[in-house]
């Protein structure tokens, strides 16, 4: 029974049908391939960016704690500036009182 159904298959099936058929799954296939082959060359890029914005990440974090640390030392001479003009006043005006 199954050899009668693949010959009535195949008298109703012309040869160029089948022929075009057969084009059809080969250009599938190679789409298959391409598109499986862009996700890779795609996951590549990811796992490389995302790398690189770790370590941006951690350069910009590096970045904020030098920033901070130079405000800081920046208001400490601020601060000791302001005395020694403090004291500068000081003297002039026991100077100028003299």
């Amino acid at each position: 029974m199954a050899v009668r159904m693949a010959e009535e298959v195949s008298t109703q099936v012309p040869a160029d049908d089948f022929q075009a058929l057969e084009q059809k799954v080969y250009r599938t296939i190679e789409l298959y391939k391409a598109a499986r082959e862009a996700r890779a060359v795609a996951e590549r890029d990811i796992k490389r960016l995302r790398e690189q914005l770790e370590e941006r990440e951690e350069e910009v974090e590096g970045l904020r704690r030098e920033m901070v640390q130079l405000r800081r030392e920046r208001e400490e001479i601020r601060g000791r500036v302001e005395k020694m003009l403090q004291q500068i006043e000081t003297i002039a005006e026991q100077q100028a009182a003299s």
